[in-house]
């Protein structure tokens, strides 16, 4: 025989379910509750406006490199891959390089310069901050445009070894 839930027991079920709906629903009430001015329009711009700096700064750094360089190493195609390339090999990121390099030879882009932006910013390797990206940026974009640069002393010349001294004579016996 089947039997029928008591009236308590549903009662009871019932009173659990709204229960748990209410808490629900107090609590999305209340995590969207605040103050109405924490959402002001002073605060989106600010990521907006480094979005917007960041993008002009890459469309002023392609410019930059385009009146700078003549032939195909100045298209921004060439600039951005090539500069891909040289920040993934000072990274010992090989693989990816070369994949990076592929593409570059595709749109018909010098892998001379690619070679010459490596040497020179293997040249200012000691002024590169590894834990700073934007000092790696801005170096290969600096040899990206001036693959030629060479570093600036740190002030004077350090002090050539001296001379070694010419070993004394060995003394020589009296003869007998």
């Amino acid at each position: 025989m089947r039997r029928f839930p008591s009236s308590f027991s549903v009662a009871a079920s019932c009173l659990i379910l709204s229960a748990t709906v209410l808490t629900i629903c107090i609590g999305a009430a209340s995590a969207q509750s605040g103050d109405p001015r924490a959402l002001d329009q002073k605060q989106v711009p600010p990521v907006a406006a480094d979005a917007t700096k960041d993008s002009q700064r890459k469309t002023d750094e392609f410019v930059e490199a385009a009146q700078a360089i003549n032939g195909p190493a100045g298209n921004p195609e060439c600039v951005w891959l090539g500069r891909r390339v040289v920040n993934l090999m000072w990274r010992d990121d090989l693989d990816t390089a070369f994949r990076h390099l592929d593409l570059y030879d595709r749109f018909g882009c010098p892998g001379g310069h690619v070679q010459a932006t490596f040497r020179c910013l293997v040249r200012f390797g000691g002024q590169i901050d590894n834990k700073i990206a934007e000092t790696l940026n801005s170096r290969i974009q600096a040899c990206w445009i001036n693959p030629n640069a060479q570093p600036q002393a740190n002030g004077a010349m350090p002090p050539a070894p001296a001379p070694a001294a010419p070993a004394a004579p060995a003394p020589q016996a009296a003869p007998k």
